[in-house]
C-alpha cells in the first residue's frame, strides 16, 4: 500500500505506508524508465485533503473504481459520451459545465495540478532520505519519470521552473533527487545533466537554498552556507529587521532553516551519497575549499544578487560572531525559541504547514529535536503526501497542498455570471460547492496568535484548505463573493450564517495597508529596504509583503458586493472608507499605457482582469471613466488575429507585455524569445503564487 487510502467495504482508513527503516531506500535502476499502471492510481479527497494512492491488488481496484476525475488528471480516456457541437456561446458554456461537473470531487470541490516550480521535490526527497523514510517504489518511479520528462531537451539540465533555462539550482538539486531515487550515474540523461552542471561550475555555484540542502545531505560542507542565525528570532519586535516583519513565506522558511543550520545537522555518509558528492563538483570533493565559496554563484542563478550590506553582515557573522562572540547559552536559547515557533506552525496547520518548502524543513527539525519515532515526525511523514500530484508525465510536487478553495469559488462565480445558477440542472453541483466553502471557512484564530506573529483568521478562507489555515485576502474575498451570490438566490441553503459572513468582512478590514492597497497574507509589516537582506538570490521581492492589484481588487469587489447585496448598514462608514482608499490605490497603480502589473498570475492580463472587475463594482465603466477606457484600449491593442489573447510568463522578466510565441501583438508587446528577451536572466522571478 503506497499511502493512505480507504477500504470502501468497511470505511476503515489506513495511514500512509511511509515508515522509518534502518537504511535509506535505493530504488530500481531500470534504464528503460518503467512506469506504473496509471489505471491503478486514485485521488482521495477527505474534506479537501487530496492524496494520491496506488492500488496493488485486484480486490482493491474492484472496491475502489477509478473516477472520471482520476482519469482526467492522469490523461486517460474518461469514457464520457461526446457532446453536441456548440453553435452558440451559450451552448459552449453548457458543454463546458457538463464536462466540468463530472470532475467535481465528493466534498464538493475541484482539484488540479498546481505545478511549475522545479525546486520543491529536492527538499522533500532529501528529507525523506535523511530521516530514513521508506518511499514506495511506485512513487520513486513516477518522480523519476516526471523529472526526466521535464529535463531540458537540449542541455539536459533543469531550471527554476518548467520553462526556465538550466541553472545550478535546478540541475544540481534534481540530479540529486534522481540519484537518490535510483537513477544510475551511467544513464545517458544523467551524464548529460552532469555535463551541464559542470559547465555551470558545479554545485558549489548553487544559490543559498541549494547549499543548505546539500549540506543537510552530507554532499556539501556547512562552511559553504552563508549564516542563517536563529538569534534573529530573539530580537525585540520593535527592531526594524525582526523576522516577524518579513513576508510569511520568507520567515516560515528561515525559521526551520535557521534551526537546522544552527544545529549543524549533517546526515552520515552512505555509499550512495559519497558517490553523489564526487559527481557534483568539477574537482575531487576533498580538494574543495568550501569556506571560500559562500558567495560563489553562477550567472544563471544570480537573479537577485546579494547586497553589499548583506555580504558585510555575513562576513561579520562568519569571521567574528560565530568563532568569538556567540555563546552557547544564547545559541541554545535561540534554538529553543525557534523550535517553539516551529511547533506553533505545526499546531496551527495540523502539520500541513504553509507550503512545500517549509513543510519538509519542519519535518527535519522535528526529526532532529523530537527523534525519529515521535508523533511529530510520523505526522509530518503523512502530511508530505498532501503536496504530491500524479499526472500523465509522472509525479510532481505542487506549489501548495492544492487550490481547492480558490478554484471552487471561481467555479461558482462563473456559473452565476453565465446566468445558469438557477437552472435546476446545476443546482446539485453548486449546492455541493457551497457546502465545501461552508466547511472550509476558518472558524477560529490561532492560539496566542500574537506570540506566533499570525494574522487574524477567524472568518477567512485559505487558498487550499481549512487545515492549512492561512488567511489570504483574495481567497477570502472570492469565497465570500461566491457564498453571498449563491445564498441570495432561491433554492440554495443559507449554510454560512450572517455572523460568519461578517467575520469574513471583519478580517478583510484588518488587512488594508496605509497605502490603501491590500497584500496577500497580512498587512505590510516592514520596509522595502528589507530587500537588502534577501539571501535567496533566485527570487526578488520576497522579504516583505507588498500591495498587489489582484488582492486589492478582489477585496474591493467583495466589500462592494457585501454592502450591495447582504447588509448595507454593517460597518458602513468603515467599508466605504476602505473601498475608497483601495480604489484610489488601484488607479494610482495603473501604468500610463492602461495596464496593471500582476504578481499572482500571468501578468498584465491577470491583473487587468481583476482591476476592471473591481472598478465596475464601484460604478466606473467604459462609458464614464477615462481610466477604464485606457485599460480597455490596452487589451484591444494586444488582441491576436484569432480573437484571443496570449501572454507569456516572460512578461514578469521583461517588465512589459510579452506574447506567447509568434510576433508582438500591439504597442509595447514583446515577442517571447525575441530581441528584447535575449540575454535576460531566466533564473528567477518575482515571487507569485505558491512561491514558498
Amino acid at each position: 500500500m503506497v499511502a493512505r487510502r480507504e477500504n470502501h467495504l468497511n470505511g476503515h482508513l489506513q495511514e500512509p505506508a511511509y515508515s522509518a527503516k534502518s537504511e535509506p531506500p535505493i530504488a530500481s535502476r531500470d534504464p528503460e524508465d518503467p512506469r506504473t499502471d496509471l489505471s491503478r492510481w486514485r485521488l482521495l479527497d477527505e474534506r479537501g485533503r487530496q492524496t494520491w494512492h496506488y492500488l496493488e491488488s485486484d480486490s482493491e481496484i474492484e472496491s475502489w473504481p477509478q473516477s472520471t476525475a482520476d482519469k482526467y488528471f492522469l490523461g486517460l480516456p474518461t469514457g464520457l459520451p461526446p457532446l453536441s457541437k456548440a453553435e452558440t456561446p451559450s451552448a459552449s458554456v453548457q458543454n463546458a459545465l457538463s464536462y466540468f461537473s463530472q470532475l467535481q470531487l465528493p466534498p464538493g470541490n475541484w482539484a488540479c495540478e498546481y505545478g511549475g516550480p522545479m525546486f520543491l521535490l529536492p527538499g522533500l526527497v532529501i528529507t525523506w532520505y535523511v530521516t530514513e523514510t521508506s518511499v514506495p517504489e511506485s512513487i520513486s518511479m513516477e518522480i523519476r519519470r516526471y523529472l526526466f520528462a521535464r529535463q531540458h531537451p537540449v542541455d539536459g539540465g533543469w531550471g527554476l521552473h518548467i520553462e526556465g533555462e538550466s541553472s545550478v539550482f535546478g540541475t544540481a538539486m534534481n540530479y540529486v533527487v534522481l540519484r537518490l531515487l535510483g537513477a544510475s550515474e551511467e544513464d545517458e540523461r544523467i551524464i548529460k545533466a552532469r555535463r551541464t552542471l559542470h559547465k555551470l561550475g558545479g554545485a558549489i555555484n548553487g544559490p543559498h537554498w541549494a547549499k543548505f540542502w546539500l549540506s543537510v545531505l552530507g554532499c556539501m560542507e556547512w562552511d559553504a552556507v552563508n549564516p542563517v542565525p536563529p538569534e534573529l528570532w530573539l530580537l525585540p519586535d520593535w527592531v526594524p529587521i525582526a523576522p516577524w516583519r518579513w513576508w510569511i513565506h520568507m520567515r516560515q522558511v528561515f525559521l526551520p532553516m535557521s534551526y537546522i543550520a544552527s544545529r549543524g545537522f549533517k546526515y552520515p555518509l552512505t555509499p550512495l551519497t559519497h558517490q553523489i558528492r564526487e559527481e557534483l563538483y568539477t574537482q575531487p570533493y576533498a580538494s574543495v575549499d568550501f569556506g571560500s565559496h559562500r558567495n560563489s554563484i553562477s550567472v544563471a542563478d544570480n537573479y537577485h544578487p546579494k547586497s553589499a550590506f548583506l555580504s558585510g553582515i555575513n562576513y561579520f557573522l562568519v569571521k567574528l560572531w560565530n568563532p568569538y562572540i556567540r555563546r552557547n547559552s544564547m545559541r541554545q536559547k535561540a534554538e529553543a525559541w525557534a523550535f517553539e515557533l516551529i511547533q506553533r506552525e505545526d499546531e496551527n496547520t495540523d502539520y500541513a504547514n504553509l507550503g512545500p518548502v517549509n513543510g519538509p524543513m519542519n519535518f527535519l527539525a522535528c526529526y532532529i529535536h523530537d527523534g525519529p519515532n515521535s508523533y511529530s515526525v510520523e505526522r509530518h511523514r503523512q502530511r508530505m503526501h498532501d503536496f504530491l500530484w500524479m499526472k500523465d508525465e509522472g509525479m510532481l510536487m505542487n506549489g501548495t497542498n492544492g487550490v481547492q478553495t480558490w478554484d471552487t469559488a471561481f467555479l461558482i462565480q462563473a456559473v452565476v455570471e453565465a446566468g445558469l445558477a438557477e437552472d435546476p440542472k446545476w443546482r446539485h453541483m453548486l449546492t455541493e460547492a457551497l457546502g465545501f466553502l461552508d466547511d472550509q471557512q476558518i472558524r477560529e484564530d490561532c492560539r496566542e496568535q500574537d506570540v506566533c506573529y499570525r494574522q487574524r483568521r477567524k472568518g477567512a478562507w485559505a487558498f487550499s484548505t481549512r487545515d492549512q489555515g492561512y488567511t489570504v485576502s483574495d481567497c477570502t474575498s472570492e469565497s465570500l463573493k461566491s457564498v453571498i451570490l449563491l445564498q441570495h438566490l432561491p433554492n440554495f441553503p443559507n449554510l454560512v450564517s450572517d455572523e460568519r459572513i461578517k467575520d469574513a468582512v471583519d478580517t478583510l478590514l484588518t488587512m488594508q495597508n496605509r497605502s490603501g492597497g491590500f497584500a496577500s497574507y497580512e498587512p505590510i509589516r516592514g520596509s522595502e529596504y528589507m530587500e537588502y537582506l534577501n539571501a535567496a538570490e533566485v527570487f526578488g521581492r520576497i522579504m516583505i509583503e507588498y500591495d498587489y492589484p489582484e488582492c486589492t481588487t478582489a477585496v474591493v469587489t467583495a466589500l462592494s458586493l457585501f454592502t450591495r447585496m447582504h447588509d448595507p448598514e454593517y460597518r458602513k462608514d468603515e467599508i466605504k472608507t476602505a473601498i475608497d482608499k483601495a480604489v484610489s490605490w488601484i488607479l494610482k497603480d495603473q501604468r500610463p499605457d492602461g495596464s496593471w502589473y500582476g504578481s499572482w498570475g500571468i501578468c498584465f492580463t491577470y491583473a487587468g482582469m481583476f482591476a476592471l472587475e473591481s472598478l465596475t463594482s464601484v460604478g466606473r465603466n467604459y462609458n464614464n471613466d477615462d481610466k477604464v477606457r485606457l485599460a480597455c484600449k490596452f487589451f484591444l491593442d494586444r488582441q491576436m488575429e484569432d480573437g484571443g489573447w496570449g501572454e507569456s510568463y516572460r512578461s514578469y522578466l521583461l517588465g512589459g507585455y510579452c506574447v506567447v510565441g509568434g510576433g508582438a501583438s500591439g504597442p509595447g508587446a514583446d515577442r517571447e524569445g525575441g530581441e528584447d528577451g535575449d540575454g535576460e536572466a531566466e533564473g528567477g522571478w518575482e515571487v507569485g503564487p505558491g512561491g514558498d
